[in-house]
């Protein structure tokens, strides 16, 4: 059986997402016939029809579906190879380093108890922190640009991730301060999802758009804080969110909120030690 190469996989990678052998094409800055047969080609290779063409567009197949998964996986792994490959070259030359991803905004208090701790250990590297956007660590995880990540669930997905449990904790709703709400003790989830006037954020999908929905576009927690104290949005979030908020916000407990787990991640092929001392470190905060 002859192997698939990683051409063929990037070109049905961009294929799958776009829907579309014209956009398809322009994306990988080729022309669309030759992208044409080489999709056609790879279904010949694999002995499955992976997308259905008719006149209203292109739909992907059941075994298309399965490939799009595993392509993604492949071509993100072959990315991570490239990036360890290098980050080891660096250490041999003396220049160690570990890479940690957060998202940006979330974990702060942690992340400086962390920063200081490992600090003070024998054998510690330099950290490098990598601040995100949402949802943004486990693939930064998975192509090599990160070695250790900070993880939420049930947000962020752990497919794929050996990880260690960091801490649980209750969710809050962020409200202005003056809201008729802000003197409550405590709130229910109904309470607090359709406000008048204060719709819930859009967060960025993988692929940099937004989902449809009333509440504003974001990417971080300082321009969803500010929309919040500027009376544009509401959102539930993490306890943790508590720390640091201006007097023009203010936290309240969401009682049947589910709780939120922060966990730290490292891809399960690691053999890096300066990795595995810094989530000893973690796990002991």
């Amino acid at each position: 059986m002859v192997a698939v190469e990683t051409r063929e996989l990037r070109y049905f990678v961009a294929v799958a997402e776009e829907l579309n052998f014209g956009r398809a094409a322009q994306r990988l800055g080729m022309a669309q016939p030759p992208l044409s047969r080489a999709i056609a080609q790879l279904e010949r290779r694999l002995d499955a029809t992976l997308l259905e063409r008719t006149s209203r567009g292109v739909t992907l197949t059941g075994a298309g579906a399965v490939l799009l998964d595993e392509a993604r996986a492949a071509l993100d792994a072959v990315v991570a190879a490239e990036r360890r490959t290098r980050r080891a070259a660096e250490v041999a030359d003396g220049r160690p380093a570990v890479v940690l991803a957060s998202k940006a905004g979330a974990s702060t208090e942690l992340i400086a108890k962390l920063l200081d701790a490992y600090a003070s250990e024998p054998n510690s590297v330099s950290v490098d922190m990598l601040l995100c956007g949402p949802g943004e660590q486990g693939r930064l995880l998975r192509t090599g640009r990160a070695d250790v990540a900070l993880l939420h669930r049930p947000f962020d997905s752990l497919s794929g991730l050996d990880h260690e449990t960091l801490s649980t904790e209750g969710q809050v709703v962020l409200l202005p301060a003056g809201h008729p709400l802000a003197g409550r003790p405590q709130v229910r989830t109904s309470d607090v999802t359709d406000l008048p006037g204060l719709p819930q954020p859009r967060w960025p999908r993988a692929d940099g758009g937004y989902p449809d929905g009333p509440g504003p576009k974001v990417r971080d927690h300082a321009q969803l804080q500010q929309l919040v104290s500027l009376g544009r949005a509401s959102v539930i979030a993490p306890e943790s969110a508590r720390t640091n908020l201006g007097h023009d916000l203010t936290a309240i407990p969401v009682v049947d909120a589910p709780q939120v787990t922060t966990v730290i991640a490292w891809p399960p092929h690691s053999r890096s030690v300066a990795v595995a001392d810094l989530v000893r470190t973690a796990a002991r905060l």
